[in-house]
């Protein structure tokens, strides 16, 4: 299995991005298990890793198992990718910063 482009553009993974993949994986998700299973590290502090564990295995996953990447389709598939992430965050981050300031104005102090 070798890595190669259909007539699409689409590229087929090889054995070695695929092992790759299931590697940096397994490491991605045994790093925070561990951690908060361990926890004598501070909460905020794993919460960092769990997070940057998870946003480093969502791009694993896109480029190893997906193969989504500059070349793929033109480049198009990574500004997609990256125009719904920004969506996601203005929606998540928005949302957030209304439920604090509603919490913040309605509450009594």
């Amino acid at each position: 299995m070798s890595h190669t482009v259909n007539e699409h553009g689409a590229s087929h993974g090889s054995l070695k991005s695929y092992i790759t993949g299931f590697i940096l994986s397994v490491i991605l998700t045994g790093i925070p298990f561990w951690m908060v299973m361990e926890g004598s590290a501070e909460k905020s502090t794993t919460l960092v890793v769990v997070v940057l564990c998870a946003v480093v295995q969502v791009i694993v996953h896109l480029v190893c198992f997906l193969h989504l990447d500059r070349k793929s389709e033109g480049g198009w598939n990574l500004v997609a990718i990256v125009f719904s992430a920004i969506i996601i965050l203005i929606v998540v981050v928005g949302s957030l910063w209304i439920m604090w300031n509603l919490n913040y104005n309605m509450m009594p102090h």
